[in-house]
């Protein structure tokens, strides 16, 4: 079956493909085989490009004696093929009932639209095309099109100018921000504007914030080991998938409420930071938690999201002073504080493993781990603290019990 054919009829296909024998072929082109109206014109507009003059002379004629109650039922089914919508689109002198069904048809290619843009001297016409967002993202001729048109009306205009301000200008003036970041040496920051989905066409950023994020960057992809993703559990994927305005605001909230009761102030420069970054994509929020400096990683440590929060602690640049304050949060995610007991640089400091034994949140089995290796008055500590669990704190006190000889 040949790629450009839609239709199943295998009569259809063998012409559309030129293996049928050349008499059906300009059968078919007289309109003479018995066919449904949506198979017929596929094979005249096939046939109509065809290399045999003759043949496409007669598919051509044909096509123009249909009638146009038929072809505006043709331009309206959704499984009419793309071919023909194209045709239908660039036919000239047609009604404008069949040009606006076409327009409305999602299977009308984007180019053929374009050609229409372009030749109608209907400025409402104009009007419905400019209405259809996505096809003006996908296929931004359209939006020159219309803009270059002098039928085109000032609503026209003003759709299809909004539609590339927000996403094509937009993602022109992050690259202009990108290439003036690395002309100053900022390559880590200018690689991840570059890249940011949330300064794009789906963001929620105004493209200011790309400076004020920029400042925040210190560590450039070539350093970051994201081969860690990689494992992510099959039943943390979802989490992986982009998040409504609404989380990422409330998610937003939630840290700067956090961390003012931990700090007791903050400043409206950090707040705003907060803010700003916490609605980006989930996965931009990923990786600037594995290029940002101290001030992002104190700010998405405390993500909602696990895969965020985690990759903090795959950021080259965290120090130890940082794993030590995270392994006594008692607002981080579990899966952080795992991930910390077990690096064996990190459980080499005991201030880390006191911490994390001392944290409720440590998952029980780390704690029992680092239980054995804290000295004796820190176990006993451990065995009169309300907060960690029944558990825990009896293996403290055997554990202290023995080591005091009872």
């Amino acid at each position: 079956m040949s790629p450009n054919v839609t239709s199943t009829n295998p009569v259809v296909q063998a012409i559309v493909a030129g293996t049928a024998p050349q008499a059906a072929r300009m059968a078919a082109a007289r309109g003479l085989l018995p066919l449904a109206q949506t198979d017929l014109l596929e094979v005249l507009v096939a046939l109509r490009a065809s290399d045999d003059a003759e043949l496409a002379r007669t598919a051509e004629a044909t096509l123009e004696a249909q009638e146009a109650d038929q072809l505006l039922s043709v331009a309206q089914a959704v499984d009419t093929a793309p071919a023909v919508l194209g045709y239908l689109a660039t036919r000239a002198g047609a009604a404008r009932e069949l040009y606006e069904t076409v327009t409305l048809n999602p299977q009308t290619p984007d180019e053929a639209v374009a050609l229409l843009a372009k030749a109608t001297t209907d400025g409402s016409l104009l009007e419905l095309i400019a209405v259809n967002q996505q096809r003006l993202i996908r296929a931004p001729g359209i939006i020159e099109a219309v803009i270059a048109n002098p039928a085109r009306t000032p609503e026209a205009e003003r759709r299809v100018r909004e539609t590339q301000r927000e996403f094509f200008e937009k993602e022109r003036g992050a690259q202009q921000i990108a290439d003036e970041l690395r002309a100053r040496g900022q390559t880590a920051a200018a690689e991840f504007i570059e890249t940011a989905e949330s300064l794009g066409a789906t963001n929620h950023l105004a493209i200011e914030d790309a400076w004020l994020i920029a400042e925040h960057i210190e560590v450039s992809d070539a350093d970051i080991d994201d081969s860690w993703l990689e494992h992510v559990a099959l039943d943390r994927l979802e989490e992986l998938y982009d998040d409504s305005f609404e989380q990422r605001s409330a998610n937003a909230e939630r840290v700067i409420a956090e961390t003012l009761n931990e700090t007791g102030e903050l400043a409206p420069e950090r707040i705003s930071l907060i803010r700003r970054i916490m609605l980006m994509s989930i996965k931009d929020r990923i990786k600037l938690a594995m290029k940002g400096d101290r001030e992002a990683r104190a700010i998405f440590i405390r993500d909602s999201n696990r895969i965020v929060a985690t990759a903090v602690i795959h950021n080259p640049r965290i120090t130890d002073q940082e794993i030590e304050g995270i392994a006594a949060m008692r607002t981080v995610t579990e899966e952080v504080l795992r991930l910390i007991a077990q690096n064996r640089k990190w459980a080499k400091s005991y201030p880390v493993i006191h911490n994390l034994a001392r944290n409720p949140r440590t998952p029980i089995a780390a704690s029992m781990s680092i239980l054995p290796r804290l000295q004796a008055k820190d176990l006993q500590g451990i065995s009169q603290n309300r907060n960690v669990s029944d558990a825990i704190r009896r293996q403290a006190n055997r554990l202290s019990q023995t080591r005091a000889g009872h």
